[in-house]
């Protein structure tokens, strides 16, 4: 489903979604295909998975346009020793 298809099925809601298909322009992830997995009226538990969210789990709400995702770069991360 497109993120557009999304916003007008789930208007000012935030959504848990998977993303199925994505690019990278730069520095920046865009998502161009998802699938919706759960809808959230309680912003409380909206955030609650927010932060359990893993790999291509994201939770977003759709006053946003369009999903875009920032990489950053960790400089001096060495990892476990």
């Amino acid at each position: 489903m497109k993120w557009e298809e999304v916003r007008k099925t789930y208007p000012n809601n935030f959504v848990k979604i998977q993303v199925l298909q994505s690019h990278i322009e730069g520095n920046v992830r865009y998502i161009d295909d998802v699938a919706v997995i759960e809808v959230f009226n309680d912003n409380k538990e909206a955030t609650r998975e927010l932060v359990r969210a893993k790999d291509d789990i994201l939770v977003y709400h759709t006053a946003n346009e369009e999903i875009k995702l920032e990489i950053k770069d960790i400089f001096g991360y060495r990892g476990a020793v």
